[in-house]
């Protein structure tokens, strides 16, 4: 078994703050605590209704040790893996859905064929900030499922190690009125 302590982080230096500090091993940037969870929101759930709304929000923890240089999403689940991403309509923000702060700049693209949107930020997010990723879709997916999307976080710095923040459910379902 091999056991590594780290040690604190040294004292702030020329106005840097402690928190910041990222860690780095072997040429790659870590979180020191990483974000462990992210919320989905969407307030659109039938089938293809026009201009979907997915908001995933993220809590990076004061002590993370580095900030939040960018996200990916990428679908592993749900039948329909052709509904398109607009990714020059991301946007971002402090806070959480219907509770928004701050715009923070944002840039975006979608893989088609990897079901993967990557999200980073031209002026990565500081440690203990609730940041929220808006996606927009063209339209919610054709077919109703249970749709999962597998969520990263990749800290600030050099040859960033992403940290899984687990998977995010959104439900599509079929209209009543069918």
């Amino acid at each position: 078994m091999l056991l590594i302590v780290l040690p604190s982080p040294p004292a702030a230096q020329a106005g840097e703050q402690p928190s910041t500090l990222a860690l780095e091993l072997r040429g790659s940037t870590y979180f020191r605590r990483a974000p462990w969870k992210v919320d989905l929101v969407s307030y659109n759930s039938i089938v293809s209704q026009p201009s979907a709304r997915y908001y995933f929000t993220v809590e990076l923890p004061e002590d993370a040790g580095a900030s939040l240089e960018g996200l990916s999403f990428r679908q592993t689940r749900g039948v329909d893996t052709r509904f398109a991403f607009s990714p020059e309509r991301t946007r971002a923000f402090v806070g959480r859905p219907r509770r928004e702060g701050r715009a923070i700049a944002v840039d975006a693209e979608f893989d088609a064929r990897q079901r993967e949107v990557r999200v980073s930020f031209p002026e990565p997010v500081p440690p203990g900030t609730t940041v929220t990723v808006m996606l927009k879709p063209w339209a919610n997916p054709s077919m109703s499922d249970t749709y999962m999307f597998q969520v990263q976080a990749f800290p600030a710095g050099p040859n960033p190690s992403p940290a899984p923040l687990g998977f995010a459910t959104l439900r599509i379902y079929d209209p009543d009125w069918r």
